[in-house]
Parts: structure tokens; C-alpha cells; sequence
């Protein structure tokens, strides 16, 4: 059976992201795949400790020396997982601190010091889901290059690379509660009403192609 692992790098459970991975999630399952999902934000772990580790003569190719939290998960990934859907929310232009620690542990533990080869040999599929306030104008011209820059990393894995946007998402559900008069309300929900529900089965047909 077709593996799956979604990961949520955003440290909100139930907002924006956590739909949109929830939505790619139905989809891989519709596929026939088998899912696990993961709240990264439950986990302690850092990004890649620079220990060397993994580069000593005879180290296990692919596998993270460090244990902390996220290695079981980094070692399912690299031993039985076809695809991978991670989502994270848009963070002054740049992906979530717990993303940018995943591909971090990701990047060096399959990276050779050798040639700069890609010591994975297998095949993994990975969905990325990127959520943000900005409208989607904002985000072409100020964040797109330097985010597809960072993104391309997981093309290394031999398998494809899906993206799915949310974009000029609702922060909160009552903006009254906050200090938030930079941001049209009544824009905000509607946008929330009228786009959202389709960036949520755009996110589901990334699941189901992935996976199928």
C-alpha cells in the first residue's frame, strides 16, 4: 500500500494550514494510500546539528545521527514513504522555522560531502502547502522566487514536486478581539467564504495525485 506522511509546520492545529494539509490528507487516502500525520510543533527537534555524523567513513547513508523526535519520523520517510505533503504557513517571506528544520535534517543526512551527489536512491514524492495573509500579487512579486528557491530542494528525491497556495488567508475568526486594523474584516471573510473552499480541494487533488 501506498505510504504517506503529512507534516504540519505550522504551530496552529486547526487554522488555515492544518485544513489545507487535512484536505491533501482525504486526498492521498482517497488514492488508497496510508497516512500518518504529524503536528511538528508537538515535537522537540532542531534543524541540522552540524555533528558530522552522518558523514564518517562507514555512517549508514540517509539516516540522521541525532536522536531527538523527528529521527523516527526522518527514518520512516527515508525507508517506506512514497509521498510527503508538508504545510506551513508564510513567515515574513520565508517558510516556518519547524520546515526549514525539516529540510535541513533532510538535506544533509542524504547530501554526499563527496561529490554533492544525493546519497537517496529511492523515490519520494513531496506536496508542499504554503498558506499566508499576503494576496497573491504580493506574494509573486516579493516572495515567490526566493520561496521556489528553498522548495526546490526536494526535487533531489527523484520523485515529483506538487505545490498548492492559500493565499490573503483569514488570521483569526473575530477581529475585534485584536489589533489587526491593517486588514479588511469584511475582505478577510470573505475571501475565507468564496477562495478558500477552493485552495482546499486544489490541496485535495494535490493528495490524490500524489498519492495515486
Amino acid at each position: 500500500m501506498h505510504q504517506a506522511i503529512i507534516l504540519n509546520a505550522s504551530p496552529r492545529k486547526k487554522w488555515n494550514t492544518a485544513q489545507m494539509l487535512c484536505a491533501a490528507e482525504k486526498g492521498a487516502r482517497a488514492a488508497g494510500a496510508q497516512t500518518a500525520y504529524y503536528d511538528l510543533y508537538d515535537l522537540n527537534f532542531t534543524g541540522c546539528r552540524s555533528c558530522m555524523a552522518c558523514k564518517k567513513t562507514g555512517a549508514q547513508s540517509c539516516k540522521c545521527y541525532w536522536q531527538d523526535e523527528l529521527t523516527p519520523i526522518l527514518d520512516k520517510i527515508f525507508q517506506d514513504t512514497e509521498t510527503l505533503i508538508i504545510g506551513s504557513p508564510v513567515y515574513l517571506g520565508e517558510v516556518s522555522s519547524r520546515l526549514r528544520a525539516v529540510m535541513e535534517r533532510m538535506a544533509f543526512v542524504t547530501l554526499s560531502y563527496n561529490d554533492y551527489a544525493c546519497l537517496y536512491k529511492g523515490r519520494l514524492n513531496v506536496g508542499v502547502v504554503l498558506t499566508m495573509n499576503a494576496p497573491e500579487a504580493y506574494y509573486k512579486k516579493h516572495y515567490q522566487t526566493n520561496i521556489a528557491r528553498q522548495l526546490d530542494m526536494f526535487r533531489i528525491f527523484n520523485g515529483k514536486l506538487e505545490c498548492c497556495f492559500a493565499f490573503d488567508t483569514m488570521q483569526v475568526s473575530d477581529y475585534s478581539r485584536y489589533e489587526l486594523k491593517f486588514w479588511n474584516e469584511t475582505h478577510k471573510k470573505q475571501v475565507h467564504e468564496d477562495i478558500f473552499p477552493l485552495a482546499l480541494q486544489r490541496a485535495f487533488e494535490m493528495g490524490r495525485l500524489l498519492c495515486s
